[in-house]
């Protein structure tokens, strides 16, 4: 399995957990993916930079190949956790546009918010067809009415997760006006 760190310049991740280089680290495999049972890593270089700022949003990363064995806790391929790894050297960071990690936001709201209005902009946002202004701030304005109608019903765990699916909407829609 290939695995990928960030660490901030001081070879630290979040909560001041010191890296060396080539020396191996062991935890016990309890708990939540990213409790202290476990050891984080990303599934791929892109993904590591990608989902850094919801995770740890290291300012100046640095980006390390790792070995790794033990157990593993796998979250559907964008991370996983393992009881043993180490560094084993360093590598660049990938170099992603503002446009990319839009796209990237926008495809990740797709997979959980339905509206059809939503997703009609998101597909054209997507494919080019439309990136002005005025179809992000009424996306975005969309998801978030949607997000607030949710949050005002939200009695059950199906209305909590629409208000979750809604909200990721309207960041990603926002982003793509901001990028605009």
């Amino acid at each position: 399995m290939k695995a990928y760190k960030l660490t901030d310049q001081d070879m630290q991740t979040r909560g001041g957990c010191q890296w060396v280089l080539g020396e191996w680290k062991e935890t016990s495999g309890e708990g939540d993916l990213c409790g202290p049972g476990w050891l984080h890593f990303y599934t791929h270089p892109l993904l590591a930079i990608l989902l850094d700022p919801m995770y740890a949003n290291i300012s100046h990363p640095r980006l390390f190949r790792v070995a790794v064995k033990g157990r593993t806790l796998d979250d559907y391929g964008l991370e996983a956790g393992y009881t043993k790894a180490r560094l084993i050297e360093e590598v660049p960071l990938p170099s992603i546009t503002t446009k990319q990690r839009v796209a990237f936001a926008i495809l990740c709201a797709r997979t959980v918010f339905f509206d059809k209005t939503w997703i009609a902009w998101a597909d054209a946002w997507t494919s080019g067809e439309n990136r002005t202004e005025a179809a992000a701030w009424a996306a975005a304005k969309t998801a978030a009415t949607k997000a607030e109608a949710a949050k005002a019903t939200a009695q059950t765990t199906t209305w909590a997760v629409v208000e979750v699916a809604a909200k990721t909407a309207a960041w990603a829609a926002w982003a793509a006006w901001a990028a605009a």
